[in-house]
């Protein structure tokens, strides 16, 4: 399992069965993606406790404050990704992840949906737009995501955007479980969960498509999983922060 959130390490270190001169086929390089879902954050502990109904109200109120910080990032990483990309199909497609966020005219978009998820959980707007609740390690690792975006050549930014692929089931599980396991919590508010199962799984389409184009070398497939991994580690060290700030 991942440990925490650090730089991406130098292409070629990543350990497989690869060698250097033989590239996977797309099918096996797409399998060789999918199998980092043993890294997800869905196999927290803390979120292991978030969906099994053990966590307390201020646990959760926690962690909805802090997993805000990464959802207002969302629109910066992708801006940065936009800014440092010279195709421009791949701009037109990009850009409704932005206002899937953000908003566009009557869709109030995913920001506003967390918000409400953090009235459900009677969290008061003003201390969640405030990032008072922030905890240090959280915010770290949402800073070096957005500026590995800013920073890395497009196509590896899209790389690592494809932890959407394990997404849908972690929402799946809580719209399954969280009705029963935390009835004070208002269903209004579970409505961002609902929105992003079609949503990751459109994205997953377009990023995976940039993915399997770009990196064809034996190097390339490395530096994928590198990219991947280093993206995972974000969302594990996120729940790690969250969870020695809020579980006693």
């Amino acid at each position: 399992m991942p440990l925490h959130a650090t730089p991406v390490a130098p292409a070629g270190s990543y350990s497989s069965t690869q060698t250097d001169d033989a590239p996977w086929t797309r099918e096996q390089f797409e399998a060789q993606l999918r199998a980092l879902g043993a890294r997800y954050h869905i196999h927290h502990p803390f979120n292991i406790r978030l969906n099994s109904g053990q966590c307390s109200p201020d646990e959760i109120r926690g962690w909805v404050a802090n997993r805000f910080y990464y959802q207002i990032n969302i629109p910066l990483k992708d801006a940065a990704i936009l800014s440092n990309c010279g195709d421009r199909e791949t701009r037109r497609l990009w850009v409704q992840r932005i206002l899937d966020h953000d908003g566009y005219g009557d869709d109030a978009g995913g920001i506003e949906a967390w918000a409400r998820l953090a009235d459900a959980v009677g969290l008061p707007r003003d201390e969640l737009w405030s990032l008072k609740h922030v905890v240090p390690g959280v915010r770290f690792a949402v800073d070096a995501y957005v500026n590995f975006a800013r920073r890395a050549p497009w196509q590896e930014a899209v790389c690592s955007s494809l932890t959407e692929m394990f997404a849908p089931q972690i929402h799946k599980d809580r719209l399954a479980g969280w009705p029963s396991l935390y009835p004070w919590i208002e269903s209004t508010g579970l409505g961002y969960f609902r929105s992003r199962i079609p949503l990751a799984t459109r994205d997953v389409e377009h990023g995976l498509a940039v993915t399997l184009d770009y990196f064809r070398t034996s190097a390339m497939q490395q530096r994928a999983l590198e990219i991947l991994t280093f993206k995972l580690d974000i969302l594990w060290s996120m729940l790690d922060a969250v969870e020695k700030a809020y579980s006693r």
